[in-house]
């Protein structure tokens, strides 16, 4: 059975869905690692914690349950337009599958089209359908660039993530300006350097 919960944000009602039957489940498991770790789940500041963390991770992980075909079917439009269409600086927030720890990054994304145009804001949600799900980001990348190209067909389609993990930066090595960025293109971006050039300068990153 879903929930939904109505949340005030500024002058308007944020809704977020939940799956109470997982909740519950997610939260006896949360109270478990608390107490595995040496706390006191019975006082007051993590009394109520084991069912908010069970929510922040149903959201944080909502994107298994979006459709990105879908997302992009809602919006798809008939234009004879065949130059550089460019989202950049979308922000991600994903989780590492390796140690669920945040990746906080950006991504650009470009494609030319073949006769199809897509709604602007559905990029950035296509972004956030794969980046909400337990992720790596070489993963991520490709995924967002085989949805784009599957589902247009355009001439071409690029994709470039600049990110940080956390992993790296609380634990593990402990590097804190670290970056990682990953890229990978289709189509004219891959074939004509020309177009792939102007499309890194549009976004200002220099790939080795």
């Amino acid at each position: 059975m879903n929930s939904e919960d109505r949340i005030p944000q500024h002058g308007y009602e944020k809704l977020e869905r939940y799956n109470n039957e997982i909740l519950q489940k997610m939260a006896e498991h949360y109270k478990a690692i608390l107490e595995l770790i040496g706390e006191d789940t019975e006082r007051e500041g993590l009394k109520d914690s084991p069912m908010r963390i069970s929510r922040a991770m149903q959201f944080f992980t909502h994107g298994y349950d979006l459709n990105p075909s879908s997302i992009i079917a809602s919006a798809v439009f008939k234009e004879d337009y065949r130059q550089m269409v460019l989202v950049k600086d979308i922000e991600i927030y994903s989780m590492c599958e390796h140690h669920l720890c945040p990746i906080v990054g950006k991504a650009h994304i470009a494609y030319i089209p073949n006769g199809k145009i897509v709604g602007l804001s559905k990029i950035p949600r296509i972004v956030d359908c794969f980046a909400r799900r337990l992720q790596v980001q070489e993963r991520m990348t490709r995924q967002i660039k085989d949805c784009l190209q599957e589902n247009l067909n355009p001439l071409g389609v690029a994709v470039v993530i600049e990110a940080q993990h956390l992993c790296m930066s609380m634990r593990g090595v402990q590097k804190q300006n670290s970056l990682t960025t990953t890229s990978d293109f289709t189509g004219v971006f891959l074939r004509d350097m020309k177009t792939r050039e102007e499309f890194m300068h549009l976004i200002g990153v220099k790939l080795s």
